[in-house]
């Protein structure tokens, strides 16, 4: 099992010892380091300063928003940290929410599996450098043309030759189309509350993309990449009780009231009458009391809080359902060090 340092996107300020942290993931032997955007800290910045302080762990996004830049300038992005790092990037892609996409960025929600499509396809184009990019598709057209265009826009290569012609893309997916389209076209995918318990239900959406013609990868070779809560405590309740408040936000706050994709995962796993009653206190700004209904099983199917044993045990679950990496979160050198001594002898 590889770990993965997720240091997420920034609330009023970054955490105080990130430099610190990425210091210590490397020096632990952790595989990666990511960082997020919502609407405020950006996912590149962060990386390219740590970038330089590091040698070995890789450096992904988890998750760039496809609305925050067109394709080819996220292609750029990629291809200037993938030559800045020596080739360790990973681009991990979301489509985000209508909320937040028309909301933040002005930009169209509709049609998020073809955007995706288009989008991927968009930046290989430029990471091969084979041929001047083009697309007929309908929500990135390049060049642009017809009425309110000057009509002189051309097809183009990059200037800069790509240290790789094909960087790992991994894809933020949580609903059965978006989870089969990462496996038909993406190299890896980046599940936020995954749970070993619907493990059938994943891998039934993930064959269907496999099996596509075309499709990239096989099982063998594709990247889990999920997010974990790992708490080593003697104090179950205490932990617990700490990660309710994040997941009320998710489950409750995120989206509008009736479009939450975050929510609707919950609702897969069965609790549809925790997200209902979450949502509404949630948002009669009862934000305390919606964490404090939600029952400690819906925590410990998609985080590990629990003594060393019980940790270990439980990442090796995780293992056998198919997870090649957990991403975690830490706040101290200490947390660091423990994570890799634990989950490394799981």
């Amino acid at each position: 099992m590889k770990l993965g340092l997720q240091l997420g996107y920034w609330g009023k300020g970054p955490v105080e010892n990130h430099g610190e942290l990425v210091a210590a993931a490397e020096a632990a032997g952790f595989d990666a380091v990511f960082t997020a955007e919502a609407w405020g800290s950006d996912a590149y910045t962060p990386l390219a300063w740590w970038g330089r302080e590091t040698q070995r762990v890789r450096l992904g996004t988890s998750v760039l928003q496809l609305s925050a830049r067109t394709p080819t300038a996220c292609a750029m992005a990629a291809l200037t940290l993938d030559h800045l790092s020596g080739g360790r990037h990973i681009v991990g892609l979301g489509v985000s929410g209508p909320q937040v996409v028309e909301g933040w960025y002005g930009q169209r929600f509709p049609k998020p599996l073809a955007r995706t499509r288009e989008y991927v396809d968009i930046m290989r184009q430029v990471w091969a450098r084979e041929a001047p990019v083009t697309n007929a598709g309908p929500h990135y057209p390049l060049p642009l043309t017809g009425e309110g265009t000057s009509g002189l826009g051309k097809p183009l290569k990059p200037i800069v030759h790509p240290l790789r012609s094909d960087i790992p893309i991994y894809l933020g997916a949580e609903g059965p189309k978006n989870i089969a389209l990462a496996a038909e076209i993406a190299d890896g995918w980046l599940p936020i509350f995954y749970t070993p318990r619907l493990a059938d239900m994943y891998n039934e959406w993930l064959d269907e993309g496999f099996a596509r013609p075309g499709a990239r990868r096989s099982r063998e070779d594709f990247e889990i990449c999920a997010t974990a809560q790992i708490v080593i405590t003697d104090d179950r309740e205490a932990s617990m009780a700490a990660i309710k408040p994040f997941l009320a936000l998710y489950m409750g706050g995120m989206g509008s009231e009736d479009t939450n994709f975050h929510a609707e995962v919950y609702r897969r796993a069965g609790y549809a009458d925790v997200v209902d009653e979450v949502t509404a206190l949630f948002r009669n700004n009862r934000k305390d009391e919606a964490a404090a209904i939600i029952p400690d099983a819906v925590v410990e199917d998609s985080a590990i809080v629990g003594d060393v044993d019980h940790v270990r045990a439980k990442v090796r679950e995780w293992e056998a359902a198919g997870v090649t990496t957990m991403l975690v979160t830490a706040r101290s050198v200490e947390q660091i060090d423990q994570l890799a001594d634990v989950v490394g002898r799981a």
